[in-house]
């Protein structure tokens, strides 16, 4: 996953409702969002290299997503796939607060990720990469947040753009549709806005859409997910490549 943007306690009836798109490489298999057959209460897609999952829910009301963090020099080829996070989990029973309290100490051991995970009444981010930040893994308060491939609310041009939309589309209550059209802006960034990531000039150009479009690489599926206050949960998933 590679961008998100989530409403927290902000809907009334819907404590979280989320959007986002999942960026890979074209040639990284992996199955729509589904319902596990090992893990009946999982709905999620799969990456079939690392065995995890990029976003999920479960019939309770529990949910969950990664994105990476943009380190290219810092990367380690040996390291854990991320999406092992989010589908521990999700077939798990432990709390947002206790999985991120055991969580906290093997983290190092896999690539910078963001986490969120939570249910109808409670929601915390994480991160391995962002330790000095204060809301990190901490319950979030209510609000509207976005994440990309680096902190909670960076203020990269996609991520800013797309939570003033989304915002929008929330106060106006919008139909699903709209914030799966939101998704698929292609718009890139000027240079001047453009993030300094450690890769090039190109790729940040690239990168700086909120739907990535290139010959190998780009927004594979969009997701919208909302977890309801009588700890239910929805997830639509659109392929787009």
């Amino acid at each position: 996953m590679c961008l998100i943007v989530f409403a927290w306690q902000v809907v009334p009836g819907a404590p979280l409702v989320a959007a986002s798109n999942r960026d890979e490489y074209y040639d990284r298999a992996a199955i729509p969002a589904h319902w596990w057959s090992e893990h009946p209460d999982v709905y999620a897609g799969r990456d079939l290299q690392g065995g995890g999952t990029w976003m999920g829910i479960t019939r309770n009301g529990r949910f969950a997503a990664v994105t990476n963090i943009r380190s290219p020099l810092e990367k380690r080829l040996d390291a854990p796939s991320r999406g092992v996070l989010v589908a521990d989990y999700l077939k798990g029973q432990a709390s947002a607060a206790e999985y991120v309290a055991d969580l906290s100490v093997r983290a190092h051991e896999f690539n910078g990720f963001n986490l969120v995970v939570g249910d109808s009444t409670q929601l915390i981010w994480y991160s391995n990469a962002q330790i000095d930040d204060e809301r990190n893994g901490k319950p979030l308060a209510p609000g509207i947040y976005g994440l990309s491939n680096a902190s909670l609310d960076a203020p990269w041009p996609k991520v800013v753009r797309t939570k003033a939309q989304f915002a929008s589309l929330l106060c106006q209550g919008a139909p699903e549709d709209a914030y799966f059209e939101m998704l698929t802006d292609t718009t890139r960034a000027s240079d001047c806005r453009l993030p300094k990531t450690g890769v090039s000039i190109e790729w940040e150009r690239i990168l700086s859409a909120v739907c990535i479009e290139s010959p190998e690489y780009g927004t594979r599926a969009s997701t919208v997910a909302q977890l309801y206050a009588d700890n239910t949960a929805a997830l639509h998933e659109r392929a787009i490549r």
